[in-house]
């Protein structure tokens, strides 16, 4: 539920003081501590976390998670304004006046009096003159179109932004078939310096292939960091998967043949596709769960073969613990104690993405660890690990 009672001003005057006050004489020392120079890599580090919680609540993820990593992002800005403030460059209300300003004048579709936009396309193209026309009053030169793409950006989304950029004056493809022509033709320019051997070529052509990539991802308004991030969160958790399989089975180390593990891989992906994203993941912010048992060993047995069928790969972890995790919540299994909490008093409910995946894991249990289920009827499963603990899986975990 949406609070309502707060303004943002309020709020963010709250903010504000805070971070004064954490750098007063009477604050925090660390914070005191910072600068420009130090607080980058925070600066960076917030944002990735901020995109990383972007994909998962385009997952079904937690929104109060989202909520709270944009919260890190913001104290980072206003930490910034405050070392401006101290040295009486600017403040923080001079941040938020100059971004309203900005947007305000560069909407006079919304703000002003200009009418009769057509699209999306032609807002970007007044965008581009607008911002010509600014840097021109402060400047005396309008500069290139393609100013303000970060060089320190990734390559395939500054590829990506600098294509849309050079779009908004024109310079762009007529149609899709254009540009996947550019692409094959960038693929067979490839071909040739791969049969020729040089290595220079090579890196050249190679180059043009992933530009091409880029600039049809923003052609099919499919951002290509973006899918990349996805792929390789796809590949993570096959791998992963793999990984947790040959545990299992007791393969060593490293001896698994390409073929066998190219099973597991396949086995993954079909996976993937019978069990759609849910709706919304079954998970507060909480970060993590830990449980003292007394036979880790049965413990990891039994949760080697479910976690899989939860949506979560096992991770690394020291050889007196077994944890297990899909990348928010992390479920840690430490050996070495009694129970805790006591055998049969948890109820740990996790909400199922489809009846289906109730019933899958249902069949799982009873055939690998008979007894174990406690209770089973349609949409809910209830099931006791080794340790004791009781969990609840279902589609109605609300």
């Amino acid at each position: 539920m949406v609070d309502t009672t707060r303004t943002p001003g309020a709020e963010l005057e709250r903010l504000v003081d805070i971070m004064r006050r954490l750098r007063s004489e009477s604050g925090c020392p660390w914070d005191r501590e910072q600068d420009l120079r130090s607080l980058r890599p925070f600066l960076l580090e917030e944002a990735f976390e901020v995109l990383e919680e972007m994909d998962r609540v385009g997952y079904g993820g937690s929104w109060r998670t989202f909520c709270e990593e944009l919260g890190d992002l913001l104290f980072q800005i206003v930490f910034h304004a405050q070392l401006a403030t101290e040295l009486g460059e600017f403040t923080m209300a001079d941040v938020a006046k100059a971004i309203g300003d900005k947007l305000v004048s560069r909407h006079p579709h919304v703000f002003g009096e200009l009418r009769g936009v057509d699209g999306a396309e032609q807002v970007l193209a007044n965008w581009a003159k607008l911002k010509a026309e600014e840097k021109k009053r402060k400047t005396g030169r309008e500069g290139s179109v393609l100013d303000g793409v970060p060089v320190a950006a990734p390559a395939l989304m500054r590829a990506e932004r600098l294509t849309e950029k050079a779009s908004r004056i024109g310079f762009d493809w007529p149609d899709l078939a254009g540009v996947r022509g550019k692409l094959a033709e960038e693929l067979d320019e490839l071909d040739e310096a791969i049969a020729s051997g040089d290595r220079d070529a090579i890196e050249h052509e190679l180059g043009d292939v992933l530009f091409s990539l880029a600039n049809l991802a923003r052609f099919i308004k499919a951002p290509a960091e973006d899918a990349l991030r996805m792929a390789i969160r796809r590949f993570t958790t096959r791998f992963q998967h793999i990984e947790s399989q040959l545990r299992a089975e007791g393969v060593p180390f490293g001896e698994a043949t390409l073929e066998h593990m190219e099973r597991h891989w396949q086995a993954a992906k079909v996976k993937e596709k019978s069990l759609p994203p849910p709706a919304r993941q079954p998970r507060a912010p909480v970060a993590g769960l830990r449980f003292r048992v007394a036979d880790l060993a049965a413990q990891r047995a039994f949760w080697e073969g479910v976690a899989p069928r939860l949506g979560w790969t096992s991770e690394r972890s020291g050889p007196d613990e077994a944890a297990y995790g899909d990348g928010a919540l992390r479920v840690v299994f430490q050996g070495g104690g009694a129970p805790s909490p006591g055998p049969g008093s948890a109820g740990l409910i996790l909400e199922a993405p489809s009846l289906r995946a109730v019933e899958r894991l249902r069949a799982v249990l009873e055939e690998a660890h008979p007894g174990s289920v406690r209770e089973a009827r349609e949409g809910r499963l209830t099931f006791q690990d080794p340790a004791g603990l009781v969990w609840e899986y279902t589609t109605s975990a609300g």
